[in-house]
């Protein structure tokens, strides 16, 4: 079959069109008028992102993204409680697409109590409620996407938000190099036996173990491994050198293909630390002996940033079609309705 054909019989909600266009949901996010004027006198010595799921990843992004500008400590909180050190000199953004997660929620109302600066990303549901009874500022984003397909949405509001805040620089030229280069991916992506395609081949049949590097390419890797799950319907594992050297490396001596039918995706860039890139050499080279198979996924492109968000929106095409080759549709999330009917 072509891509047409697997779209029709295994992608009835038309995901494979929400993917082509997000670039549109950069251009959304970067020219929406938000309103912070409450919050611009305000000094924070802390920022603190809180989000589930496909609501969080664009913090941990944010996070390799902006490695060497943010002047603040930085954390990414996913559970119901909001960390001690959280006071009212934090900045706490909350980040729930349909706004209605119930952990984000409860966070966002312990936020309030402490007196931290709150701002809110969201579609609406009770994070806009509660938001707008108090007189917290809301970044109002558009609804009809599964959160993990609104990564552009969620993303791009958020570091308009430090732009906003004066946390960051203005970013104002890398966000148009992204609009452009996603626009130009989308439709390269989106015909028959692309690269995403062909990578998604590769990985038909097997379990992906997935390594990228602490604090530069991590997010990639862990978006990788969630879309794996979500979009393809499969398990994945993701790790992070040069933290997985000290424990996981010693597993690829008993490695049988029985045991787990793996390749490995080796996230590569060139911004790397000497001494990591020579351990990612390392690792590739002993897991290769043990059996398994790599593969290497790394950008060309001018800039860190740049090369990032290439990674970024390739891995989600990837996981998109291996979806719908295994012949799963990348939409259906049904485990995870039954567990929140269950928890309701």
């Amino acid at each position: 079959m072509n891509i047409t054909d697997y779209v029709k019989k295994y992608d009835p909600q038309n995901q494979f069109d929400v993917l082509i266009k997000t670039s549109g949901q950069v251009k959304f996010a970067w020219n929406n008028r938000i309103d912070l004027s409450s919050l611009k006198n305000k000094k924070f010595d802390k920022v603190l992102v809180t989000g589930l799921g496909g609501s969080a990843i664009s913090a941990d992004l944010m996070q390799n993204f902006l490695r060497d500008e943010l002047p603040l400590p930085y954390f990414v909180n996913r559970n119901y409680f909001l960390p001690k050190f959280a006071d009212e000199n934090a900045l706490v953004v909350v980040s729930s697409y349909s706004g209605n997660t119930e952990e984000t929620v409860e966070v966002l109302e312990a936020a309030l109590k402490r007196n931290c600066a709150v701002v809110c990303i969201t579609t609406g549901g009770k994070v806009e409620k509660i938001a707008d009874e108090n007189k917290i500022p809301v970044v109002k984003i558009f609804p009809g996407l599964q959160p993990r397909y609104a990564l552009g949405l969620s993303f791009f509001s958020l570091l308009k938000v430090f732009q906003e805040l004066q946390l960051i620089g203005s970013h104002d030229k890398v966000v148009a190099d992204v609009i452009d280069m996603w626009t130009e991916m989308g439709n390269e992506l989106s015909v028959d036996d692309n690269r995403a395609y062909k990578l998604a081949l590769e990985l038909t049949g097997f379990i992906p173990v997935i390594y990228s590097a602490a604090d530069v390419t991590s997010a990639a890797g862990y978006r990788l491994k969630c879309q794996v799950n979500e979009n393809s319907k499969l398990h994945a594992f993701h790790n992070v050198i040069p933290e997985l050297n000290h424990n996981e490396i010693i597993g690829w001596e008993s490695y049988t293909e029985k045991q787990l039918n793996a390749k490995v995706v080796s996230i590569v860039d060139e911004d790397y630390h000497p001494q990591v890139k020579k351990r990612f050499e390392i690792t590739c080279e002993l897991a290769a002996k043990s059996g398994a198979e790599i593969i290497t996924l790394q950008s060309s492109r001018s800039n860190f940033k740049l090369r990032l968000m290439e990674l970024i929106y390739l891995v989600d095409w990837i996981t998109y079609y291996l979806a719908v080759l295994r012949g799963y549709d990348p939409t259906e999330i049904d485990n995870i309705n039954i567990l929140k009917k269950r928890l309701a």
